[in-house]
């Protein structure tokens, strides 16, 4: 692959690589862009040698060099490709523009453009012009009208992820201003501020029956949104079927576009509006509203096709930390293939998703119950029993959408988590890779239903037993659990 506008190739990283003025031009340019280190001009794949000395590099000089922060707003992952490591840095554009070297200031030789295949020079006119700009201060600049502020909650978030906050954390995750007062987004993410997320429930179509008004807030913003996640969760109670040798299940709405819109709409909320994002449940749709407008440098065109300008690049880095976000621009595009376009309304103050209630295919759950039900009791009995439960039970059939009366089934639905696990797993694959591939976006019922379970069967094994919690954790199928997923595969 040649380099492109959006793609820039770099053999190698040294002192004489001015790679940042590679990425100023592309926190400047609309689309942003990808570097690679270890691909030479010609596109030949060369390698890194020292992969992590590389990336720690990398990282601190565009911390250091690059003005206005780009903290939030690039990731550093490896590749392996033709048979070698390598770098991929993505940068998004930025909001802040224009972003320049530091060392330089904002001057053509500090403040860059992409060019077709190169970084250039911007010219003044242009550098004054976007300077001119910025007209809303971002969160990172609005002084807390609180600055008794404590964060035990984000300490534990951390925690748990494996990164330990140093004493510098403040000024690391961009929490205070210039003259050293914490800003708005150390207020969001304390543990006491007057910041709350509504989610109200509604019996009519309308707003006039308000059956539920449930907040969560006045908290750190990260325990705030996992309870919104969890909430929702709930809601999004499944239509069940239970066959005679399986259970069929089917979501109000799809569970990662839902996770993704939920994150999307908190993190990227126009907060200086003072306005929380909203999320509000009809009998036949859920609608999740946002405060503001896209950027003024971002068409509805380039949104759509991923393009990611993240409106406050502390709360997307942060968020990233704790692995509530993925990766750059990878939100929409998922919401876009559950439910296209048409779900998005934008307004001058405004950007509101609203998803649907599934309509499910009853009459094909019906016919495949009366198909499956042709089959013998032997038959039947032989399929629970190798499932691990008791022939004995009797697990009934429900055609019924949106009701299951099999209670007693309890450890054959458990038992199919397992199954659906196993059949999944190839190689070593991550949490987040699993989850998504199961639908499931609660990772402490994807732990108690799935996980668990499965390790306890001697299905699965970590790859890293004596860290469990390592960030780099994954998780194989045990000789075991290769046996019974090929078991699985002859049956089928």
């Amino acid at each position: 692959m040649a380099e492109t506008n959006r793609i820039e190739y770099k053999q190698e990283l040294t002192p004489d690589v001015d790679i940042e003025k590679e990425v100023v031009a592309f926190l400047n340019y609309k689309e942003g862009g990808f570097i690679y280190i270890g691909i030479d001009r010609d596109g030949k794949t060369v390698g890194v040698d020292d992969i992590d000395g590389c990336m720690l590099k990398l990282k601190d000089r565009i911390k250091n060099n690059v003005s206005p922060s780009a903290m939030g707003l690039f990731d550093i992952a490896t590749e392996q490709r033709d048979g070698l490591s390598i770098i991929k840095l993505t940068v998004a554009s930025g909001i802040e523009k224009p972003y320049f070297k530091t060392k330089y200031g904002m001057t053509p030789k500090g403040a860059y453009i992409r060019v077709g295949t190169s970084a250039e020079p911007m010219p003044q006119e242009q550098i004054d012009r976007l300077f001119a700009m910025r007209t809303r201060n971002s969160i990172g600049r609005i002084v807390s009208n609180r600055q008794d502020l404590t964060f035990e909650q984000l300490r534990i978030y951390y925690d748990e992820h494996g990164k330990r906050l140093n004493d510098n954390f403040k000024r690391t995750l961009e929490l205070l201003t210039e003259d050293g007062k914490y800003n708005y987004v150390a207020y969001l993410l304390a543990d006491e501020n007057n910041n709350s997320i509504k989610v109200a429930k509604y019996s009519s179509l309308d707003r006039c029956d308000l059956i539920e008004n449930n907040e969560y807030g006045y908290c750190s913003l990260i325990k705030a949104t996992k309870s919104v996640l969890a909430k929702l969760e709930v809601e999004n109670r499944t239509a069940a079927t239970i066959t005679p040798i399986e259970r069929i299940e089917t979501p109000l709405w799809n569970r990662i576009a839902l996770r993704e819109a939920v994150i999307n709409a908190i993190v990227h909320n126009d907060y200086s509006f003072e306005v929380p994002p909203k999320f509000e449940i009809f009998p036949d749709r859920l609608e999740i509203t946002s405060a503001g407008r896209l950027p003024e440098s971002l068409s509805h065109e380039e949104f759509f096709n991923g393009i990611s300008i993240p409106r406050n690049k502390e709360l997307m880095r942060i968020y990233r930390d704790v692995e509530l976000v993925e990766s750059l621009g990878s939100g929409i595009p998922r919401i876009l293939h559950a439910y296209g376009e048409e779900s998005f309304k934008f307004t001058d103050n405004f950007i509101r998703i609203t998803f649907p209630i599934g309509v499910h295919d009853t009459a094909h759950v019906t016919a495949h119950v009366k198909e499956e039900g042709t089959k013998s009791a032997s038959s039947r009995n032989q399929e629970v029993s190798d499932s691990g439960t008791d022939p004995n039970i009797n697990t009934g059939t429900n055609t019924d959408t949106g009701t299951n009366t099999v209670t007693a089934h309890v450890t054959a639905h458990v038992t199919a988590h397992v199954k659906k696990l196993v059949s999944i797993i190839d190689g070593e694959m991550n949490r987040d890779t699993l989850q998504e591939l199961i639908s499931v976006n609660h990772r402490e019922y994807f732990r108690k239903e799935y996980l668990k379970p499965s390790i306890e069967a001697g299905y699965v094994e970590l790859t890293i037993p004596d860290k469990p919690k390592s960030i780099n954790q994954k998780y194989r199928l045990t000789p075991k659990g290769l046996q019974r997923r090929e078991m699985m595969r002859r049956k089928n």
